[in-house]
């Protein structure tokens, strides 16, 4: 007999808020009826009821958790972000406020149940990745902490794209995950703002080309096992003008309805293509908008109550989440500075002692930097107030530097006249042995050149927000991420190793003149979602070995599942469980792909965007090899192989070329291998289009050992990695992000750790063109691939160039140096697979040892020491 899932145990049919189970289906019934009206009977229809129907108790919550907040003018974070990738509603909102009883009685009586309702819901497709996922956790845990704070946000219409497959390759579809309406979101008609465009700046102040119109919608967020439910606002843009009538009538059909389009434009779909110039100003667009309604909506609050707008810091922190609101420093400063009538010295306290950035990665390409020509044709007064920020930082820093420049240059003038000196002595002394005079030699022609150039001004560069373009000569950018730091009163990284290399990599310039400005917050994730309510059986046998689910809240109590690794009934109970979800994951696949697999091999996972620095390249040249070795062994070898499933989900951005072939390899791989006859059950390779929470919902209680093989000192941190170990999975990974972290909690001798280390990458960066040592099986490999072994050899040339041709490529993330030690991992990762009992009890460690991990933590920690942000409970 399974355990049953973790809060229905002992779960009444009747809430904490009185209404019974004829009370919720009598609602259900009615939402249908009177909010569903012209929807076929159905599944669909019955979700749409009972969404509807948790809607008007999310609504009561939210209204009184506001009021109550009103009244009290608590300090607030305001959460702004380009994603939030929020998965399904229904079973988390149901679990959070302690309804699930109740609904589950309901849906029986009406002949269904929450499993069956929950998966009509779609996702909500306003994000892509671990920065969307996390921005979601973060809400989760700042409600369930009690802490005074909103998400800010954009109301895409279509997603980043719907990811399919066709002739063997990704293509992208749009997204209608808003078709049949949202009934989690509550329609602000009646919070509107204006937010500007282009247009020129006359007398100091801006007067845009274009404006569009920022209509509110709020998402509520429930917290667990509290009262306080926090809200997501996100913003939809309308034109100002809907229809040009006149224009219309005129027979401009295309001009009279351009400002609707232009509108439309900024939230119709998540990272347009910023391949041309056009999609620059359309991402700079987005950031712009959803920024500055968020600013103008927050101040609108705040001078309800307030009239002194100096007062802010001590009652709103804007967190910056990454690059893509950094706008955020200059629209605060123009609105303080030009609709406010602050000084700029007041706007710029203001603005210094309420924004704070996180910074969630190394790779250049995320760390935005805006051509100075699109910021200024855009966003005209913001590039004046950029300017004004930047000379008056570098002014600011100016006698810093020089006493820098002129410390540096001493000690190089007396290393040189050391050496000189040095030279001179040896001179002499071979001279006098010749018995010869030394002649006096010339003043040095170097020495006697006049000093050409300023070279304060020179080393000023490297702090300045607005810097030339080290790969188009004349064109100069805007760091954004510069912009950030100096306009931030705090500055953190998302794992303990990225923070470190923020500060020596990225910026080191800052760190010296205020090293404590920066600081690390390690990510988390919810265990509501990702361990409690997507794997329910596991849940409940955690519960039932603590005799308490307090650990959904607090998870430093999973500490206590480590002696349980060493009880056999316990590991034959979690093994079951393990084996459950790798049935429900497999009838997934067929359900999904066609592709039948068994459920006795090893289930092994990568899902998550698709990249190069992700490596899932060389997760497909193992497999290519794993498929090569079955192929030529001997029945007796084979009868001694470990089986495998390999999961790969994840989306490659439409404009990714190489991304998009490492999709369409995996493709070509697992149609040759699943339908080899002789390779059976040993290997089977999956792609599951359409990654999504939903999708991590299902793989990764199924999971076993996960991939996290990102290139040493590129993965800021990572959070699916969290995810799996939660529950779990073995993690197979490189010492990047947070997986050093895991292996500091769970134990590195429990983790498979291969690769190179951060602190090698730039000297084998620049040895790879001479790199000569191929592991053979890399050889063979990518042999069979250029040989048309799967097909197409002229479509993946240049992709294996890229990593094996140093005449055509560069193999930046050392795919060829980290291979063998891979392959020695995945061989131990074998032979540990044989002994199920030890592969077992290490499992187990892997949940108790990582309730670290827990957003609740991360968010306590940004609360103290980063937002000063106090939980205010319902009473």
């Amino acid at each position: 007999m399974q355990p049953r899932a973790v809060l229905e145990i002992n779960k009444p049919a009747t809430s904490t808020n009185g209404s019974s189970t004829h009370d919720v289906a009598a609602d259900i019934v009615a939402a249908e009826k009177y909010k569903v009206t012209g929807a076929p009977s159905g599944p669909s229809k019955l979700y749409q009821g009972v969404a509807w129907s948790v809607h008007n108790k999310l609504v009561d919550a939210f209204e009184a958790t506001q009021a109550y907040w009103k009244e009290k003018d608590p300090k607030h974070v305001y959460y702004l972000s380009a994603e939030f990738l929020m998965g399904r509603t229904l079973t988390n909102a149901v679990h959070n406020m302690d309804l699930q009883g109740e609904y589950a009685e309901a849906l029986k009586k009406l002949g269904s149940s929450l499993e069956e309702v929950r998966g009509q819901e779609l996702d909500a497709a306003l994000g892509n990745g671990g920065l969307g996922r996390l921005a979601a956790c973060f809400l989760d845990s700042i409600a369930t902490l009690d802490l005074p704070g909103w998400g800010y946000g954009i109301r895409y219409r279509y997603g980043m794209f719907k990811q399919a497959v066709k002739d063997g390759v990704q293509v992208e579809l749009p997204d209608y995950w808003l078709d049949n309406g949202n009934p989690w979101e509550i329609r602000r008609p009646a919070t509107q703002f204006k937010v500007g465009f282009y247009g020129s700046v006359q007398d100091g102040k801006w007067v845009p080309g274009e404006e569009v119109i920022a209509e509110a919608y709020d998402v509520p967020i429930p917290g667990y096992k509290t009262k306080t439910c926090s809200n997501l606002r996100l913003w939809d843009a309308l034109p100002t003008t809907e229809l040009d009538l006149e224009a219309f009538n005129a027979g401009n059909y295309v001009q009279a309805v351009e400002q609707k389009r232009k509108a439309d434009e900024i939230t119709a779909v998540l990272y347009p293509n910023d391949a041309t110039e056009e999609g620059k100003e359309l991402r700079l667009k987005q950031q712009f908008f959803f920024v500055s309604a968020s600013l103008q909506d927050t101040i609108a609050r705040y001078l309800e109550k307030h009239s002194d707008l100096t007062g802010l810091p001590e009652k709103a922190c804007f967190q910056m989440n990454d690059t893509h609101p950094t706008i955020a420093v200059a629209e605060l400063m123009r609105l303080l500075i030009d609709v406010h009538g602050l000084s700029y010295d007041d706007a710029w306290a203001v603005t210094t002692k309420t924004v704070a950035y996180t910074n969630h990665t190394v790779m250049p390409e995320a760390l935005e930097k805006w051509p100075v020509r699109v910021l200024a044709k855009l966003l005209p007064r913001h590039m004046e107030l950029i300017e004004e920020i930047n000379d008056r930082w570098l002014a600011s820093i100016k006698d810093h530097v020089a006493a820098k420049v002129e410390k540096e240059q001493a000690a190089k003038a007396a290393t040189a006249a050391e050496a000189k000196a040095a030279a001179k002595a040896e001179k002499e002394a071979a001279a006098k042995a010749e018995g010869k005079e030394l002649a006096e030699e010339e003043e040095d022609a170097e020495e006697k050149k006049a000093d050409e150039g300023d070279p304060v001004a020179e080393a000023l560069k490297a702090y300045s927000i607005i810097q030339e373009n080290q790969w188009n000569k004349g064109e100069m950018l805007v760091n954004m991420a510069y912009l950030a730091v100096v306009g931030s009163f705090a500055v953190n990284g998302v794992a303990a190793i990225h923070s470190e290399i923020i500060k020596t990599d990225i910026f080191p310039h800052f760190v010296e003149l205020f090293p404590e400005r920066f600081q690390n917050k390690t990510n988390g994730v919810t265990l509501r979602r990702w361990l409690a309510y997507c794997n329910p059986e596991l849940s409940a046998l955690i519960t039932e070995a603590l005799g308490t689910d307090a650990w959904v809240k607090d998870a430093t109590l999973l500490e206590k599942l480590k002696p349980f690794a060493d009880d056999a009934g316990f590991r034959a109970r979690w093994r079951a469980i393990k084996q459950q979800k790798k049935a429900d994951l497999a009838a997934h696949i067929k359900d999904v792909t066609g592709y039948e697999v068994s459920t006795e091999p090893l289930f092994d996972i990568q899902v998550k965007r698709i990249h190069e620095y992700k490596r899932q390249f060389m997760n497909a040249i193992s497999l290519i090899y794993r498929y090569k070795t079955i192929k030529e062994a001997t029945p007796e070898e084979r009868a001694k192989m470990v089986p495998r499933v390999c999961v790969f989900g994840g989306k490659a951005a439409s404009a990714y070329y190489m991304a998009k072939k490492i999709v369409g390899l995996i493709l070509s791989i697992s149609e040759t291998v699943n339908n080899d006859p002789d390779v059976g059950d040993l290997l089977k390779v999956i792609f599951l289009p359409n990654y999504n929470v939903s999708e991590a919902e299902i793989i990764i209680p199924g999971a076993e050992l996960s991939q996290h093989i990102s290139t040493a000192g590129t993965e800021a941190s990572g959070t699916s990695n969290m995810k799996f170990a939660l529950n779990g999975a073995f993690i197979i990974g490189t010492m990047d992000g947070a997986n050093i972290e895991i292996g500091e909690n769970t134990g590195f001798e429990n983790l498979f750790i291969f690769g190179v280390r951060a602190e090698e990458i730039n000297r084998l960066r620049e040895e790879r063109k001479d790199f000569k040592d191929y592991d053979p099986r890399w050889t063979a490999a990518l042999d069979m691939v250029k040989a048309g072994a799967f097909g197409r050899p002229d479509y993946f040339d240049d992709l294996v160039a890229s990593v094996n041709d140093m005449t055509r490529g560069n193999d930046w993330f050392l795919l060829a140096n980290d291979f063998a030690s891979y392959m020695d991992a995945q061989d131990k990762v074998d032979e540990l697979y044989r002994d199920q009992e030890e592969w077992t009890r290490r499992s187990i460690l892997y949940t108790a040892s990582n309730g670290f991990f827990s957003s609740d933590r991360t968010i306590e920690q940004y609360a103290r020491e980063i937002w000063n942000v106090q939980p205010t409970p319902l009473p």
